[in-house]
């Protein structure tokens, strides 16, 4: 069976609603959650003609934090898998169909994370290596002519993104667990109020399982780069950049050091 919650902010019901009523054709859908993070509840949502759990919070919890409220309902009622998704995404519910059947039969995957575009067709770069702070603050303050060989190491892009590959950072648009993974992972880290605690949670969990892009599906995602648009935003961004490696080290990571070497070490072997 399968769970997935997906967090809201001021999300209008007409971008909502085609993405449920794709969700609610999956044949081993268990329940939908509506986590919504807005400053007023939402009469539309209260009202709409699928039967949702529709949880306001009376606060803007964050990304993180708001998903594990449905996480735990899917942990307490022994549900298996739980799918993190954002509300601008596009997808088939076969496609979806498709990635729990692969990791049904996979025991060995904690998590996945499909092919994803643009709506223009261009590839969203969604599996990556763990970030140095170079990589981070490289990208977005000096020129991208300095950092474009790093970045695409970083992004994996000589990879081709044709094949499946174990990376250690999954992007967090769409998150399909198994939930005994994420629970072995504790949860996503609630220091965290957005942007890094897909990074976090997904390392965490790659410790003890295969954590996979999956090129076999792909889905769409109308990606709004709110840090790259807004002041706001960007502060959000490198506070929450700050938090991360206060945690897990700045200049000094042996466990990125190794996820990251094992990765290029494994694509090395396979185009070469």
């Amino acid at each position: 069976m399968l769970n997935i919650s997906i967090v809201l902010y001021k999300t209008p019901r007409e971008q909502l609603m085609p993405l449920l009523e794709e969700l609610y054709k999956i044949r081993s859908l268990n329940r939908i959650y509506l986590i919504d993070n807005s400053p007023v509840e939402s009469e539309e949502l209260l009202s709409l003609p699928l039967p949702v759990v529709y949880i306001f919070n009376n606060a803007n919890l964050g990304y993180g934090r708001a998903h594990n409220i449905a996480i735990r309902e899917s942990i307490y009622d022994e549900i298996d898998y739980h799918l993190v998704i954002n509300s601008d995404i596009e997808v088939k519910a076969t496609d979806i169909t498709t990635l729990l059947d692969f990791i049904e039969q996979h025991h060995e995957v904690g998590q996945i994370i499909p092919r994803v575009i643009y709506p223009n067709g261009e590839m969203q770069y969604v599996a990556k290596l763990l970030p140095t702070p170079l990589d981070v603050f490289g990208r977005r303050f000096l020129p991208k002519c300095w950092m474009k060989k790093r970045n695409s190491q970083y992004e994996l892009r000589e990879s081709g993104y044709n094949r499946p590959m174990n990376a250690p950072y999954l992007s967090g648009c769409f998150m399909l667990f198994r939930t005994e993974a994420v629970l072995q992972a504790r949860l996503f880290d609630e220091r965290y109020f957005m942007y890094p605690e897909d990074i976090d949670l997904t390392r965490t969990i790659h410790r003890d399982w295969l954590t996979l892009y999956l090129p076999t599906v792909t889905i769409i995602h109308h990606h709004a780069k709110e840090s790259y648009h807004s002041l706001r935003y960007l502060w959000i961004h490198i506070a929450n950049m700050c938090r991360y490696f206060n945690k897990w080290g700045w200049f000094r990571d042996k466990e990125r050091d190794l996820f990251n070497y094992q990765v290029l070490k494994e694509l090395n072997r396979q185009y070469n």
